[in-house]
């Protein structure tokens, strides 16, 4: 197993994700036998981060992974969980859920953090996480008068948490702001970061500001889903030319193993076999050459068919509307991908009507300036009519 040192740990560089355990049926409970025998093989293996939250398993997931960890000695293992902001909102004084988990009852913020405890059977979390922080979790996680911040620093003043983070979906600039409304406070981000996400949600640009400012990387979604173990034939024909051994997700680790911000990967386990390739994969440290990344970027192109925007920023200075056009073409890539809102919900919702799509006059003043010749009224025109149709 690979190791990165994190200030005083020694944390394994595959993490344990415990939001896709097997279950009984499709969507039934937690298939105890099953998922207990995976995270009992994957600590005898070296792996000591095991990450879980609230809502996982509908609630489920941190009680179970708390009482199979604790057959172990509390120090050889570290458990991380997520206070559900971005499931909440704070009105008039008042605390509530909101989504799925509107109507549930919830008292504060301390009675969640303290009930995980007692679910998660520890005294003290070794890593805690704001969940989701996102354009429309901002307000939520910076509102001074809830001071969910402040509470979260005074219980790791008590040593009820070891080191405090959070994680993200939202865009890169919001992540910078948060950081520096809160300097000196966070020791970890936890983003979605693949070859994929590299540049479909320019999660390049999320993992370039964190390296920048030497905060360690905790990565979710490294295939994405499962979908970058199981790519179209004609991608993975052009990876097994390249390495017949190799696995498609064996390429998705690799990737993440050339990025040295990278701290913990966290990968979902369903089954044991995934389990024993992963604890393979990560046996090595066996990082993309500079031929591979070309060749994985041919294949997100062939992928994606991508806009190719290069950020320039050029067709900025020309928007009657001061668009952020390079902001909305990102956009329209990872809605024309997905074939659905996906995370994106979470920006888009945020936006104010002058910053969406359909803002845009059509004149073609951007058009003009645009070094790659995209047809930007064109595009901001199908991602307009996209918007309209979810």
């Amino acid at each position: 197993m690979l190791y990165k040192p994190f200030q005083d740990l020694k944390l394994s560089t595959l993490g344990m994700g415990n939001m896709r355990l097997p279950t009984v049926g499709e969507r039934g409970p937690i298939d105890q036998e099953k998922a207990r025998a995976i995270i009992e093989h994957a600590y005898h293996q070296g792996v000591n981060y095991f990450d879980t939250a609230y809502r996982y398993h509908g609630g489920e997931s941190e009680g179970f992974v708390g009482k199979v960890l604790s057959q172990f000695p509390r120090g050889t293992w570290y458990l991380a969980s997520k206070m559900p902001g971005h499931m909440m909102n704070y009105k008039d004084g008042k605390l509530g859920f909101q989504g799925y988990l509107a109507g549930e009852e919830v008292k504060s913020i301390a009675s969640i953090f303290e009930e995980q405890l007692e679910k998660c059977g520890v005294d003290y979390f070794d890593f805690y996480l704001l969940h989701n922080l996102c354009e429309t979790s901002y307000d939520f996680y910076t509102n001074e008068e809830l001071g969910v911040v402040r509470y979260l620093l005074e219980q790791k003043e008590a040593g009820k948490i070891r080191h405090l983070g959070f994680s993200a979906h939202g865009r890169a600039d919001t992540i910078g702001k948060f950081l520096d409304h809160y300097p000196d406070t966070f020791e970890f981000v936890q983003i979605q970061l693949n070859y994929l996400d590299w540049e479909l949600q320019d999660a390049k640009s999320k993992y370039r500001l964190l390296e920048g400012r030497g905060i360690p990387v905790i990565v979710m979604e490294p295939v994405r889903g499962g979908s970058l173990a199981n790519l179209r034939p004609d991608c993975q024909q052009l990876l097994e030319a390249a390495r017949p051994e190799d696995s498609m997700a064996a390429w998705a680790f690799r990737f993440l193993q050339s990025l040295p911000g990278v701290q913990v990967v966290l990968s979902g386990m369903t089954t044991m076999e995934q389990l024993e390739e992963n604890l393979r994969l990560f046996s090595q440290d066996d990082p993309l050459t500079d031929d591979e990344k070309a060749l994985l970027q041919k294949v997100v192109a062939d992928l994606a068919d991508l806009v190719p925007c290069t950020v320039c920023r050029y067709c900025c200075e020309a928007c009657p509307q001061g668009l952020d056009i390079p902001k909305l073409i990102s956009m329209y890539n990872e809605i024309n991908y997905n074939k659905g809102l996906g995370s994106l919900s979470f920006t888009l919702n945020a936006m104010e009507e002058k910053e969406l799509p359909s803002a845009c006059l059509g004149c073609g003043a951007c058009e003009k300036l645009c070094p790659q010749s995209i047809a930007i009224p064109e595009v901001l025109g199908k991602f307009n009519k996209a918007l309209q149709s979810t």
